[in-house]
């Protein structure tokens, strides 16, 4: 695995939660984390919306690094997670508007959502033992995980109830499983490394 991974994987949280945070703070009073979506903070007419912005295209950036250096995945796995990275970058390409919405920001933010949450799936090989994050069961475990935090997301869209929170925590946590399957893969090189070590003689 390549070093850079982890530091990709370990920016992107950091840069989409800061990034949402950030830009929350700049919105005029009445606005409300838990219930006005991410994108609303990038949309057109959203004040200093570039914070939201750039922290989106740094995310997807960020994603499509770490699927680059994420070699011990399989790689289906690192292909959609790339996806899901190139759709985010997507998401900040095509904000929503001043006023109603928009079908490619809706289609591209489906397609980021989608595959950030389904890639866990596709990333597990059969090696015995694995990274425990790139095994099987972790791995689709992970990504049922990912899609009832989507799915909770998509009902508020519909109820119009807590949708801000639903879509935050579902981000979140679709940009944190990138860091520990890296982290994961780095505890299993130490130990394999460890193990396979000649015994020292003192």
């Amino acid at each position: 695995m390549k070093t850079y991974a982890l530091v990709s994987s370990a920016v992107a949280p950091v840069a989409l939660i800061g990034g949402w945070t950030l830009a929350a703070r700049r919105q005029p009073a009445g606005f409300d984390s838990a219930v006005d979506t991410i994108s609303a903070l990038a949309a057109r007419g959203a004040t200093d919306r570039w914070l939201m912005t750039v922290a989106l295209l740094c995310v997807g950036v960020c994603h499509v690094v770490t699927a680059l250096g994420l070699t011990p995945a399989a790689v289906a796995g690192r292909i959609v997670l790339a996806l899901g990275g190139v759709a985010t970058m997507l998401v900040a390409a095509f904000p929503l508007p001043v006023v109603g919405t928009s079908a490619a920001h809706t289609v591209v933010a489906g397609a980021a959502f989608g595959a950030l949450a389904t890639w866990p799936a596709f990333a597990w090989r059969r090696r015995d033992p694995g990274p425990m994050a790139l095994r099987p069961t972790v791995s689709i475990a992970a990504a049922l995980v990912l899609l009832g935090l989507v799915v909770w997301f998509t009902v508020t869209l519909g109820t119009g109830d807590r949708v801000g929170l639903a879509e935050r925590v579902a981000a979140g946590a679709q940009s944190c499983w990138p860091l520990l399957a890296v982290l994961s893969c780095r505890l299993h090189t130490r130990r394999a490394a460890t193990t396979h070590s000649p015994a020292q003689v003192g």
